[in-house]
C-alpha cells in the first residue's frame, strides 16, 4: 500500500465524522449507534440521507451543503477516495455529514428500519452479468427495507443505459411509483441545484459525449419482489472501468 493511501487511512481514524468497521468487528461488538444516528451523532432530528457507493463524496458534501435541515452519510468500502470528502466536510466544519466504512450488503448492521429517509445510487457498477450485485436489484431493494420507511425516495444516477434500463423495469415490474425519469438528464429541461452536482465519474463520462440517466422512485415494502423478466441491450463499453476510455472510443469508431 503507498504512503499516501496510509496516510489517508491515518487521517480518517482521526476524524469524529467517520467511522469505519470492518467485518469482524461488526460481528463481534455490532454498531452501538444503530437507531441513535440522530440523537448520538447529529444530535437532532432531521431526516437522514444515504449516498451508497459514495466514491470521493461529491453528493454526500454536495446535498449537505444545500440543505442544512438533512443529515447526510457516505458510505463506501473505498477508504482512499472516501477521504477526499471527509476531508472537505473536516475544513469546512460541516455538522450535518459523516461517513461510513463499510459494504454497502451490510448497511443493514448500522441503521434500523424507518431510520433512513432517502438514499442516492450514484454512477453504480452495472454488473451486467450478476443481477444479484446489481444495487437496484431486488436483493438489495430488499435490503433497503430494512432500513427505510414507506415512501422513502430512492435515487439512481447513471451513465449506463443497461442500469438505466433495468431499474426502470425492476420499478415497473414492482408497480412503485416514479417521481421522475430522463434518459438525457442535461437535456430534459429540469432545473434542479441537487441534479447540477457532479461526481468525479460523472465529469468524465459528460466530456465523452455520454448521456446522464436520472431515476426518482418511491420505496414500498413487499412480501414478493419481482425480477423483470426482460432482455437488456449491455453497454457498448465498460462503465465501471473507469480508467478505460479505450473501449468507448472503440464503440464510437465501430459505429
Amino acid at each position: 500500500m503507498g504512503k499516501n493511501k496510509l496516510a489517508k487511512f491515518a487521517n480518517m481514524e482521526e476524524y469524529p465524522h467517520v467511522f469505519q468497521y470492518p467485518f469482524a468487528v461488526l460481528k463481534e461488538k455490532g454498531f452501538e449507534m444503530k437507531g441513535k444516528w440522530n440523537k448520538e451523532f447529529f444530535q437532532n432530528d432531521n431526516p437522514i440521507v444515504l449516498e451508497l457507493g459514495c466514491g470521493k463524496g461529491e453528493y454526500t458534501v454536495g446535498l449537505a451543503k444545500l440543505f442544512p435541515d438533512k443529515n447526510f452519510i457516505g458510505v463506501d468500502i473505498k477508504g482512499a477516495r472516501m477521504w477526499t470528502g471527509a476531508t472537505q466536510a473536516q475544513n469546512e466544519g460541516l455538522k450535518n455529514v459523516a461517513f461510513l466504512r463499510t459494504h454497502i450488503e451490510l448497511i443493514n448492521h448500522f441503521f434500523e428500519q424507518g431510520e433512513v429517509a432517502e438514499i442516492w445510487i450514484t454512477f453504480p457498477d452495472p454488473q451486467m452479468a450478476k443481477v444479484n450485485k446489481r444495487m437496484t436489484s431486488t436483493r438489495f431493494m430488499e435490503l433497503y427495507g430494512e432500513i427505510l420507511s414507506d415512501e422513502s425516495i430512492i435515487h439512481l444516477k447513471t451513465d449506463s443505459n443497461f442500469m438505466f434500463t433495468y431499474t426502470c423495469e425492476m420499478v415497473k415490474a414492482n408497480k412503485l411509483p416514479v417521481l421522475f425519469s430522463t434518459d438525457d438528464l442535461y437535456h430534459s429541461g429540469l432545473v434542479d441545484d441537487i441534479l447540477q452536482i457532479q461526481t468525479f465519474y460523472e465529469q468524465q463520462w459528460l466530456s465523452r459525449g455520454l448521456n446522464i440517466k436520472y431515476l426518482k422512485f418511491t420505496y414500498q415494502h413487499l412480501n414478493n419482489w419481482v425480477e423483470p423478466d426482460v432482455e437488456i441491450e449491455k453497454d457498448e463499453y465498460r462503465s465501471y472501468g473507469r480508467n478505460n476510455s479505450q473501449s468507448l472510443k472503440a464503440s464510437k469508431v465501430a459505429k
